[in-house]
């Protein structure tokens, strides 16, 4: 999917030895009464953009969507290109290192984003591809109550919801959360969406329905859908489920089809 829009922001982060350049960010402002911010984070090659129009078309009126961009960074999966990602990748089988350094400088940019708005405001991050997998390292650092690297995760996070991603750092997701009672308690208060199309062929079906039971045995309150014939991409009975489950789990109004 590929929208324009003009330009809102911009910002970068410094963490560690290595310097993350974020891209534009792109606001699609609530059209009703503002009760709920989503950041919505986009896949692999793509800018804050190319969603903004289909969030604008969502019958979500009261809700605030922030879409960044990702810096532009070597991704290892594709030999080297240099294009735009959260974080980088070898490949998605269980023994790849997880970049935890690229995930935390997005994961606080992320949580930089959010940590502007007013204290009623409910806040949630969603995403597709490479943006639901770091939409759930956002969730599991919530849980934690820190990122990676140890430093304090500051956002109280309501939802987080994945569109044909996958878990980040599945290896030690359960075992950490379950190490404490208070993440332990932040899981199971988290709601998290994941859905996968079953004919997917860039992120296959099997790394969602595994990323949402890792998840599950982790204790988070997880729902998985998985629709038939659905390759990588959006479709509308997809989209109306979403909005359906969001309406539900954080409890705004204003929604109509």
């Amino acid at each position: 999917m590929s929208y324009n829009r003009s330009n809102i922001g911009s910002g970068s982060r410094n963490v560690g030895r290595n310097t993350f350049d974020f891209g534009r960010t792109y606001v699609v402002k609530p059209r009703g009464i503002h009760q709920a911010t989503i950041v919505w984070l986009h896949g692999i090659g793509e800018m804050g953009s190319s969603w903004s129009q289909f969030l604008e078309s969502l019958p979500l009126p009261n809700v605030k969507w922030i879409c960044p961009t990702a810096p532009t960074r070597s991704v290892s999966l594709f030999g080297g290109l240099h294009t735009t990602a959260w974080f980088n990748v070898e490949d998605l089988s269980d023994n790849a290192t997880d970049d935890v350094e690229g995930l935390d400088a997005s994961a606080t940019h992320i949580a930089n984003m959010l940590s502007n708005e007013r204290d009623d405001i409910k806040l949630g991050v969603a995403g597709f591809s490479m943006g639901a997998a770091m939409a759930l390292y956002c969730a599991t650092c919530r849980a934690l109550g820190q990122y990676g690297n140890g430093n304090r995760y500051p956002i109280n996070l309501s939802v987080a919801m994945a569109l044909s991603g996958w878990l980040p750092c599945s290896r030690i997701v359960r075992s950490r959360v379950h190490a404490s009672q208070e993440a332990t308690r932040r899981a199971a208060s988290l709601h998290i969406l994941l859905y996968h199309g079953q004919v997917d062929d860039v992120i296959e079906h099997k790394h969602g329905e595994k990323s949402a039971q890792t998840l599950h045995s982790a204790g988070f309150n997880v729902t998985f859908r998985t629709y038939n014939g659905l390759g990588h991409y959006t479709i509308p009975e997809e989209v109306s489920d979403m909005c359906c489950w969001l309406v539900t789990r954080m409890g705004i109004n204003g929604y109509g089809p």
